[in-house]
């Protein structure tokens, strides 16, 4: 017999997990054994997850999302903030709701989230926190002011809970996605494609399943010193950002 301990099945949340990197995130800690939560607005959670509809721009939403996940799995141990959305558009036509409403789910809606798992964190002593930022939030992107505000200010987010949770053994995290195969890359065209690849050192797209095994990683027992980091997985696209 093994003399290596099996860890306990943790109660993880990960928003925005029916689709795409979100989805590959969920699936990864449901392989390996953990109590996964998914929070979707349209449905489609991966099997083996329990499904919560949630609007995270709705704080009555959240806590109601809390509440379903807690009587199930116990308090959330680790949160993964993905829940977002685009409203891409030039600055000089960009409307004050294609500001707002980028920023209020990307943003406000993981300060939402962190906030309210950080609660049962602190009874626990323990938890792990990762928000899913981007490159565009390091490197900027034309039309994307809004989008690239949002995800920059996810790293303040995080820096500023590691400070002040991390005498209660509470890490927070940032993943840095640069540029995914995901259904809203693959209606881009082969020139389109072709063009992006070329400022990527590695000359090719990540996967998902490369984004969720760092996030594996970040949240489990080889980064239990590991907090206010930003780690990125995007072929080198954003280094020294």
């Amino acid at each position: 017999m093994s003399d290596v301990p099996v860890p306990e099945p943790r109660s993880v949340l990960v928003t925005g997990g029916n689709r795409g990197i979100g989805r590959a995130i969920a699936e990864a800690f449901l392989a390996q054994g953990d109590k996964v939560a998914v929070t979707t607005r349209s449905g489609g959670a991966p099997e083996g997850a329990l499904e919560v509809r949630c609007d995270v721009t709705d704080p009555e939403a959240v806590e109601a999302a809390f509440a379903q996940i807690e009587a199930a799995h116990g308090p959330v141990e680790v949160l993964v903030a993905n829940a977002g959305i685009t409203a891409d558009t030039l600055l000089l036509r960009m409307s004050e709701d294609d500001w707002s409403s980028v920023l209020d789910t990307n943003l406000t809606g993981s300060f939402r989230l962190a906030k309210r798992a950080s609660k049962g964190m602190l009874r626990l002593r323990r938890g792990r926190i990762v928000l899913i930022s981007s490159v565009v939030g390091m490197l900027g992107s034309a039309g994307q002011v809004n989008y690239a505000a949002s995800k920059a200010g996810l790293v303040g987010m995080a820096r500023s809970i590691a400070r002040e949770l991390g005498s209660r053994s509470i890490t927070a995290n940032v993943v840095a996605p640069g540029f995914i195969e995901t259904d809203m890359t693959a209606v881009l065209s082969d020139e389109q494609k072709d063009t992006i690849k070329s400022q990527v050192p590695l000359q090719r797209y990540g996967t998902c399943e490369e984004v969720a095994s760092t996030v594996l990683w970040l949240t489990g027992p080889g980064a239990t010193y590991v907090t206010g980091a930003v780690i990125p997985v995007d072929g080198g696209l954003g280094m020294g950002h």
